[in-house]
């Protein structure tokens, strides 16, 4: 029996993503009091684009290298090698891979410090003046934050492999405090320009912290690791074959959000920002319930790669089962009560109602594709799994144009409509994005499908999803009607609270067995 096997044991699925959505919830409750802090200051300002485009534009480094390109490149190489019980060649392969990516990342880190203003220019062209300036200072700043998050997503891959969850998706908490002790420690004490400039300090150092943290709990599990130069090894001579593909579909995926950032530097002031807010919660649910699916099936996936299409297609389909029963109703809660959940998180200091409302109405376009979108993670953990990295990329690469040239259109129709004083340009590029988020699953359901066979939820099981969100939605709606005059995060309580609990009361009427899954496990705890 191999190493990792007698140490960890085998999970049930339900059990590996209920520790990743664990600490994928506190990492973003964090970066929800995050947002919460920084719209309190900044609100839809200026400052408050220079500092957001100055964190997406060294994303690109962390996104082409970081968790997405390891997940579909490193981390299947590993497991298997684990699985097979060849645990001293996994070590050699893993600090071969580690060497590889700090020569990269330190290289591009210094490269994008020396070409900011460059980057600046080219994907933010609207910015002028002392945007465009605040917005090149942050770039270097936080440029070399994202080396440090590429080598915490190598820390991931190892610890996912072994089939450890929790400590590599709660450390992005880290990073998140940060940022919060850099607002709070020189808000109102210093102006807002010198303001933005402390807060990419801190995120900086939460950069470090976050691969820190992880370090230790590596080190115990791979105690073959060997950090040395090794490109000649057949495992990372496969996962560089495979990170190719995944880089250019990471990239075609970056591109995407350069271009949103692009288009809505020519909007209004706060546009940019609107997209990022909304983007906040927007992502909550996908990497809760389908990053935690996903993460927690791609190295079990990987271990039966040899030819168990039946496991592998039945795993799947109970994923993305588990996946909707929680997104549906996220869905449903966005579109019809998302101005309640906008206003209990940002509605504080210059982030007044009118904000409230244009960041609820680009929330609500971006939630038509949250169920497209979640389901997608995990049909790309399934093609890693199959050492195919290039469907994924793609596929990806075909939502990009589509999202892009709609944006571009509906942007320009919507940009002249105004509601409560605010351009409502922004909702235009979110709609887009919604369309290609659908196209994309569509054409990797069917791919998919080629490969395992039947691919699905169930159109009957998310109908009966479906109408239980709707009730529950009316019933949310209701009770926020009812409400008298109460503060924006005391409503929140009281609306999504009764929301909650109505959706799973009609789930289980309706009987769906993920409601009564849930129910178990609660009277079990209960009990205990």
């Amino acid at each position: 029996m191999s190493r990792a096997i007698e140490r960890v044991g085998e999970e049930s699925p339900a059990r590996s993503a209920r520790w990743v959505a664990a600490g994928i919830l506190l990492s973003r409750l964090a970066g929800l009091v995050r947002e919460r802090v920084f719209a309190a200051y900044f609100a839809n300002s200026l400052f408050a684009d220079a500092l957001k485009t100055s964190l997406r534009l060294p994303n690109f480094l962390q996104n082409l290298l970081g968790e997405g390109t390891l997940s579909a490149s490193f981390i299947p190489v590993y497991a298997e090698l684990l699985e097979a019980g060849r645990e001293e060649e996994a070590g050699r392969v893993a600090g071969a891979i580690f060497a590889l990516l700090a020569a990269i990342a330190g290289g591009l880190s210094l490269l994008g410090i020396f070409l900011a203003p460059v980057m600046v220019d080219v994907f933010a062209p609207g910015f002028e003046g002392l945007q465009r300036d605040l917005t090149v200072t942050c770039t270097r700043i936080i440029f070399p934050m994202t080396g440090f998050l590429v080598l915490s997503a190598w820390a991931l891959g190892i610890l996912n492999s072994h089939r450890r969850f929790f400590v590599s998706y709660v450390a992005p908490v880290v990073w998140n405090a940060a940022i919060i002790a850099a607002l709070i420690l020189f808000g109102g004490r210093v102006d807002l320009t010198r303001l933005v400039v402390a807060t990419a300090w801190g995120a900086f150092l939460g950069g470090v912290l976050q691969f820190a943290i992880q370090l230790p709990l590596v080190i115990r599990l791979e105690r073959d690791l060997k950090i040395r130069w090794g490109t000649r090894l057949e495992g990372v001579r496969t996962t560089i074959r495979n990170a190719g593909p995944a880089i250019a579909g990471r990239g075609v995926v970056q591109l995407s959000g350069y271009v949103d950032v692009f288009l809505a530097s020519w909007l209004v002031a706060g546009s940019v920002a609107a997209l990022t807010y909304a983007q906040t919660l927007y992502l909550l649910p996908i990497s809760l319930f389908g990053m935690s699916v996903a993460a927690a099936e791609l190295p079990e996936l990987s271990r039966r790669r040899g030819g168990e299409i039946d496991v592998m297609r039945q795993r799947v389909n109970a994923g993305l089962r588990r996946i909707a029963f929680l997104v549906v109703p996220s869905f449903v809660g966005y579109l019809v009560l998302g101005d309640v959940v906008v206003a209990a998180l940002y509605q504080t200091g210059d982030f007044g109602p009118g904000d409230t409302l244009l960041v609820y109405l680009v929330l609500a376009a971006y939630a038509i594709g949250l169920l497209a979108s979640t389901g997608t993670r995990l049909f790309s953990s399934t093609f890693f799994a199959l050492q195919d990295t290039r469907t994924p990329a793609k596929v990806a690469a075909l939502r990009v144009a589509i999202s892009a040239a709609g944006g571009l259109g509906l942007m320009l129709v919507f940009r002249q409509i105004e509601v409560a004083g605010r351009s409502l340009g922004p909702v235009g590029l979110a709609l887009a994005a919604g369309v290609g988020a659908w196209i994309e699953w569509g054409v990797l359901r069917r791919s998919l499908g080629s490969r395992l066979g039947e691919i699905g939820a169930g159109a009957d099981v998310v109908g009966r999803m479906l109408a239980a969100a709707a009730l529950a939605a009316v019933v949310g709606r209701a009770v926020d009607w009812l409400l008298p005059p109460v503060p924006p995060l005391v409503a929140a309580v009281l609306v999504l609270g009764p929301y909650a609990l109505t959706y799973f009361a009609f789930a289980h009427i309706f009987g769906l067995a993920e409601a009564a899954a849930y129910l178990r496990g609660l009277a079990a705890r209960l009990r205990r």
